[in-house]
């Protein structure tokens, strides 16, 4: 990875009137990756560094009310909100046909919306450990409804998450740099972000998933299998709706910040299947 051109480098654009921040790395096909909650571009350099090394451009936008990039309007701050920002977004930055996206926890249900929506050139939809499966528990009969994300206690995220840094030493490496992200988000806009939090706890996007499955789109969805953020019925629902098999792999919900190396490895098999598709 000492090759140069697969250093992201940051840039400062201007979305529908409003200062962006995004980074990029390689050639070849867009790649348009989208952010967890809480996070930016820059938290996940290494993993998107790989990813560009498969032979694509990169292209990492902050999104809004994160690392720099300017929030969303009252009146657009939706899911639908984010993906039209991301539409834009790729027209201001010279994104012209075909492209891949992706997105990992909060930027996968942004990818989803985005692919659903303004996806008319999209070609491939990666989505890495992703909300918008909604379902916390499952039902096991007929009389036992499912209980979904939104109904999720805060508590039970709040004693989720240090579990979730601490678990493995891979994460452990990077979970200053998460946490430093985080605060410093949330002490630019604690509004703002406890607003996208509810957003992403409240975001069933299961029949965005069906239509795109209607439509043929290629979908890919990767896993952590010690995920303590978003339960396995969350990813039961989402890979029944996409209609594909998961990619599971042993990590938590951010294995690709933790294991880099393993995010490129599987990305360069999936790039290399896509392109085919293309070609």
């Amino acid at each position: 990875m000492s090759d140069i051109r697969w250093h992201l480098r940051w840039r400062t654009t201007s979305v529908d009137g409003r200062t962006a921040r995004y980074g990029e790395a390689g050639a070849g096909m867009p790649f348009i990756f989208l952010h967890g909650w809480g996070l930016r571009d820059r938290t996940y350099k290494e993993a998107l560094s790989r990813l560009a090394a498969s032979g694509v451009w990169v292209l990492a936008p902050s999104l809004p009310g994160f690392g720099g990039t300017e929030s969303l309007p009252d009146d657009e701050f939706s899911m639908e909100g984010y993906g039209a920002w991301v539409a834009s977004f790729a027209r201001a930055v010279g994104v012209r046909g075909p492209f891949y996206l992706g997105g990992h926890s909060f930027g996968g249900g942004v990818a989803i919306v985005t692919a659903h929506d303004h996806g008319e050139d999209c070609r491939l939809l990666v989505l890495v450990n992703s909300i918008g499966g909604a379902v916390w528990r499952a039902g096991h009969n007929p009389d036992v409804p499912e209980e979904f994300l939104g109904d999720r206690p805060i508590w039970d995220w709040g004693i989720r998450f240090p579990a979730e840094l601490a678990r493995r030493s891979g994460l452990a490496r990077v979970a200053p740099v998460i946490v430093q992200d985080a605060l410093r988000n949330m002490v630019r806009d604690p509004l703002g972000f406890w607003r996208v939090g509810t957003l992403a706890r409240h975001a069933n996007l299961l029949g965005e998933l069906e239509t795109l499955k209607r439509r043929g789109l290629p979908m890919v969805v990767l896993w952590g299998n010690e995920d303590e953020i978003l339960p396995g019925p969350s990813l039961d629902a989402i890979v029944a709706a996409a209609g594909t098999e998961p990619v599971v792999v042993d990590g938590n919900h951010s294995w690709l910040l933790a294991d880099p190396d393993r995010f490129g490895d599987i990305m360069t098999n999936v790039v290399a299947m896509a392109n085919g598709r293309a070609n």
